[in-house]
């Protein structure tokens, strides 16, 4: 996958993860964002494995990006509700990550989603960096961070109270928003998966959920979906042997019947004498 980077060299003595706040005191705006942030790392993982044998990439979840350096400091930083960095340790020095530090890694994150519990007026801000008359700086908006600074390719806002999702692709340094396929999907083709919505419950919610599915359509599961799945193949095939064990007892007992010695027997089903014995325990 190629690496999308930051221009801007910047000098060793800006801060790192470790130096700058991992929180800008606000709560997490509804019910929702956690698990919803869960299913989409959980049903991913598989495929970011094959994609990162290495492991070589990292999830965030509310975690600031800093993308510039201010007092506060959390005035530079953006915090997608979700975002994937391609090719960048899941660790640094050994610690757990407390936020992307650009200036200090030059990898762009890949895809970042919002869970807009408003109208999405936030997280389509295209507010640029500038200042009032009065020279006071003005916030820039999400919209034209990720788009004009960081260039994130793929952007997704998702209206949790409304149920609605819009995908935007960076093409020629700016956002195109997508359309989706006909299966109502958002292709990110070099992940070779597509973004939807999902109807289901979930953590005792029955709601619209952002899902993955892969290139043919087919639901990314996450681990309970999973092991539910393995449980009923065991089942059938414990079933299915069942089922060959009984005919097996009834084609000896019906042969015995016969008159058939224990040996021919064996031989006509292609088993051994102690298997014969054994299926008539």
């Amino acid at each position: 996958m190629t690496e999308t980077k930051i221009q801007t060299e910047l000098p060793p003595s800006f801060p790192d993860h470790t130096q700058l706040p991992e929180s800008d005191g606000t709560f997490v705006k509804n019910f929702q964002e956690h698990p919803q942030s869960i299913i989409l790392t959980d049903s991913i993982t598989p495929v970011l494995q094959r994609i990162h044998p290495d492991g070589e990439y990292a999830i965030g979840q509310d975690c600031g990006i800093y993308w510039r350096e201010t007092d506060p400091p959390e005035q530079g930083a953006v915090c997608p509700d979700w975002f994937y960095v391609p090719n960048v340790p899941p660790l640094l020095d050994g610690q757990y990550r407390r936020s992307y530090v650009i200036w200090r890694e030059h990898i762009a994150p890949f895809i970042a989603l919002e869970l807009a519990s408003g109208d999405g007026a936030e997280e389509r801000d295209r507010t640029p960096v500038s200042r009032t008359s009065e020279g006071k700086k003005i916030k820039p908006g999400k919209f034209w961070v990720y788009e004009q600074v960081i260039r994130i390719p793929y952007y997704g806002i998702y209206e949790i109270t409304s149920g609605h999702l819009e995908v935007y692709h960076l093409v020629d340094g700016y956002y195109q928003q997508m359309s989706p396929n006909e299966r109502g999907h958002y292709p990110i083709e070099r992940l070779g998966v597509e973004l939807g919505l999902w109807q289901g419950n979930y953590d005792n919610q029955f709601m619209l959920w952002l899902r993955w599915w892969d290139a043919e359509g087919n639901l990314l599961l996450i681990g309970n979906e999973r092991a539910e799945i393995e449980k009923a193949r065991a089942e059938r095939a414990e079933s299915e042997l069942e089922k060959a064990l009984l005919v097996q007892r009834n084609a000896i007992s019906r042969l015995l019947a016969m008159g058939l010695s224990m040996e021919e027997v064996s031989e006509t089903l292609g088993l051994s004498v102690e298997e014969v014995q054994k299926l008539l325990e």
